[in-house]
């Protein structure tokens, strides 16, 4: 075990240019940290530190003449461009083909059965922000009780319901029922409670959110580490894409700022294993709103941060920043973009200045995680030799 510890922190959409596919996405041109960059000049030193500028050049942003960790970027070999694709890809899945999405809603193959299954009718059915939906159909979902269905992006099926309206145990039964629906063509990557409550024009949504995801397949990273007894303790949504398997401990969280408070705190209860940590804030808030503003406020505020984070770092710990796909938000769309992502990786027993060049796939971050524990997945090339000082 060249590392007894690993933080590995996934900045959720923090994508670094378009793949070479990018135009079958429709998103050529995407770059989430270029296009940011020569948009609003960004404050970054401890990332740039790390070699973050090292990977490409970004706008206002200098390469390190002697980058402190190790630099890369890797591609996305599956199909898509959603979250459960990026996650499952680092542990070690590869799919055949895309998750399903729903740009202009469910079709009635699937909102009947639905309907029929809960007993009531829908409100909704179509591409929205999850925050916004709420806004306009809100009081009709409080004087009619019929829950508000609505996709993304990503390839989910989203519930919200007020939680006086629909009680959030009846509201979890409702998605555990899409969930069993929604199979074959139509098996969308996650199923989401989203309960809300206030007042109209004041709805607000609430932390009980719950995912219901598809199973992934046996054998993945998280697998083989619970099998060698190497604990796994989870910060954001890591618990919710994986179903918890493989997860010892699991911490939801609010914001980033949240994220990374609990990061801190598992970081000091937990001396040894993998510490898998998601931060969902740039995707979610920033990049589906095409807020240039916010995005590059959330990059500097997770930069500020970082400092502080590898202080807390011991001598045998390993550091891994990347992401999961793209969401530029300087583009008209406010879907994801398919993008290469970032990687990083520090720590005093890194190889400082390191090029790990263009990873063929994200599961080379697993299966370097696999290798350091003594065991390995399916897929992914390990770097751990590369990195290991």
């Amino acid at each position: 075990m060249t590392f007894r510890r690993v933080v590995w922190i996934v900045l959720d959409s923090v994508g670094i240019g378009a793949m070479p596919d990018a135009a079958a996405y429709g998103d050529v041109g995407s770059d989430t940290l270029g296009n940011i960059a020569s948009r609003r000049k960004l404050r970054l030193p401890n990332l740039c530190r790390l070699g973050l500028a090292n990977i490409k050049p970004l706008a206002g942003l200098d390469p390190a003449a002697s980058p402190e960790g190790a630099f890369g970027r890797c591609a996305l070999a599956s199909p898509g461009k959603d979250t459960t694709t990026g996650h499952w890809e680092m542990v070690g899945i590869h799919l055949d083909k895309p998750f399903p999405l729903y740009p202009n809603g469910f079709p009635p193959a699937i909102m009947q059965p639905f309907e029929q299954a809960i007993g009531r009718g829908t409100l909704g059915n179509c591409a929205a922000s999850g925050t916004e939906i709420i806004q306009q159909l809100g009081q009709q979902h409080v004087e009619t009780g019929r829950p508000i269905v609505y996709t993304s992006a990503d390839s989910v099926f989203q519930v919200a319901a007020h939680q006086e309206v629909i009680p959030l145990n009846d509201l979890y039964r409702m998605c555990q029922t899409a969930r069993d629906l929604l199979r074959g063509p139509h098996e969308v990557g996650r199923v989401i409670a989203r309960p809300f409550l206030g007042e109209a024009g004041a709805f607000r949504r609430t932390e009980h959110r719950k995912d219901f995801a598809v199973p992934p397949p046996p054998g993945m990273l998280l697998d083989q580490l619970a099998a060698a007894s190497v604990p796994v303790a989870a910060v954001g949504k890591i618990h919710d894409v994986f179903l918890g398997r493989g997860i010892s401990a699991s911490h939801k969280t609010k914001s980033n700022a949240d994220g990374m408070a609990r990061t801190m705190q598992v970081m000091g209860e937990s001396p040894d294993g993998l510490l898998f940590v998601n931060l969902v804030d740039f995707d979610q808030l920033f990049g589906h709103r095409n807020d240039v503003e916010g995005y590059a406020a959330a990059l500097e505020q997770a930069d500020a941060w970082l400092p502080h984070l590898r202080e807390a770092m011991r001598e045998d710990d390993l550091l891994i920043l990347t992401a999961d796909h793209g969401c530029d938000p300087t583009t008209p769309s406010t879907d994801h973009s398919r993008e290469y992502v970032p990687l990083l990786a520090a720590g005093a027993r890194v190889r400082a200045g390191v090029n790990l060049q263009i990873r063929a796939s994200l599961a080379d971050i697993g299966q370097t995680v696999a290798q350091n524990f003594g065991t390995v997945i399916g897929k992914g090339d390990s770097f751990l030799h590369a990195i290991a000082a």
